[in-house]
């Protein structure tokens, strides 16, 4: 594959995705009959795109195996063995996905060869580890987009429990407040997860009748209680109280190391990752548990979320700050007369158009693709030079160089 081509991808039907969001961006029949939650681009093997070519629909995943350098450039191959190393999503949440955290590269080699050892088949429910990679995410904001992300600072995390505390939590709430560091949280949050699930259901009902009378002092309260009507009895209902709420206005994005507990509550946006299926979870989800894993993974270090800041440069394109090798996200918006110019050094890119209707050409061959809202492309690295003209605006996917 040496040209700029469409390609198809795969959405996924999970239970909390929207009926109306990716059918619309799409330009399908709206509302959809069953939730679609994530528009899938990229090579990973569960659900890899398909590629227009030669007039054919082939997989990327083995469009790559057969030409790596062509398709990924010379030094992603190599650093990367071989294998595209991003995985880029739409993600249309209607419902609170559950917390969750995802493993450093060392401990996912390691779950990965343990669960391999142990016979844990690849698609069983309980299995931790799909793949041996990391999972550093960014999503950024297509609608206003509620997330929890990261544990607040101590202290905050006293103030909000002070008001709903059941008195079965009193002792544990003071010693956190004796120990107010990584180690006092990760003892209280333990204590919290691990406990008796017929206890700690009296402890959820009390704190959420608590918690009702004080919705107009916090967001976190009313988001408590939302979690509590969609998953009664889940301890995962203390996270706003625990965990930094964020509100991302649309165009705004944030970044997810390893290890880093969050959750997304509500909204739209694009999600560009390392390729990996590596989920560990907490709670908010009917899924597999391994709560001594997600313990095992969890950085328990107090922090405020940072905004991602971007960098103009070009008049064109607006790229997000990267704090992974693998992806780099950007924003590219054309208008009649405007024309986006790609670098000549570049690496493997993968487009899709979120508004308008624009064409894309191949300067070394004169190849011309036109793309409108909905469509995405992939530009392989062996186009040395790409032209957009027209009026629209993408969401690009690509790797640092």
């Amino acid at each position: 594959m040496k040209n700029i081509s469409l390609m198809k991808n795969t959405v996924q039907e999970y239970a909390w995705g929207s009926y109306t969001a990716i059918p619309e961006l799409l330009g399908n029949v709206s509302p959809a009959k069953t939730p679609q939650a994530e528009l899938w681009m990229g090579a990973h093997p569960k659900a890899p795109s398909m590629v227009k070519c030669d007039g054919n629909w082939k997989s990327l995943l083995e469009l790559i195996k057969k030409n790596p350098q062509d398709i990924l450039g010379e030094k992603v191959a190599e650093k990367f063995d071989k294998r595209l190393p991003y995985l880029f999503k739409v993600l249309a949440a209607a419902k609170p996905l559950s917390i969750q955290a995802h493993p450093s590269r060392d401990q996912a080699k390691q779950g990965f060869e343990r669960e391999n050892r142990q016979g844990i088949p690849i698609d069983a429910y309980n299995r931790n580890y799909k793949d041996d990679n990391h999972k550093p995410e960014c999503i950024c904001a297509l609608t206003l987009f509620c997330a929890l992300s990261g544990f607040r600072k101590i202290s905050g995390i006293l103030t909000l429990m002070e008001k709903i505390c059941p008195q079965g939590l009193r002792k544990e709430l003071d010693n956190l407040c004796e120990q107010p560091n990584s180690t006092g949280l990760k003892n209280y949050f333990q204590t919290l997860m691990t406990m008796n699930h017929k206890w700690q259901k009296q402890i959820i009902a009390q704190a959420v009748s608590n918690a009702k009378k004080f919705t107009n002092d916090d967001k976190a309260y009313k988001w408590m209680i939302d979690l509590h009507k969609e998953y009664p009895g889940d301890i995962g209902v203390f996270s706003p109280i625990l965990l930094n709420l964020i509100y991302l206005e649309p165009g705004q994005a944030m970044f997810l190391p390893a290890g880093e507990l969050h959750a997304y509550l509500d909204g739209v946006g694009i999600e560009l990752m390392a390729n990996s299926d590596n989920v560990l979870r907490g709670g908010l989800t009917p899924k597999y548990i391994d709560m001594p894993e997600l313990l095992n993974v969890l950085n328990f270090e107090e922090r405020e979320v940072n905004i991602l800041e971007t960098k103009q440069i070009n008049e064109c394109e607006c790229v997000y700050a990267s704090h992974a090798e693998e992806f780099v996200l950007s924003i590219i918006s054309v208008k009649e007369d405007i024309i986006y110019n790609s670098c000549s050094d570049r690496s493997i890119e993968i487009l899709l158009c979120t508004d308008g209707k624009a064409t894309i050409t191949d300067l070394g061959k004169n190849n011309k693709v036109v793309i409108n809202r909905g469509k995405s492309i992939i530009i392989p690295a062996v186009v040395k030079k790409y032209s957009i003209h027209g009026n629209a605006a993408f969401y690009k996917a690509s790797v640092p160089l």
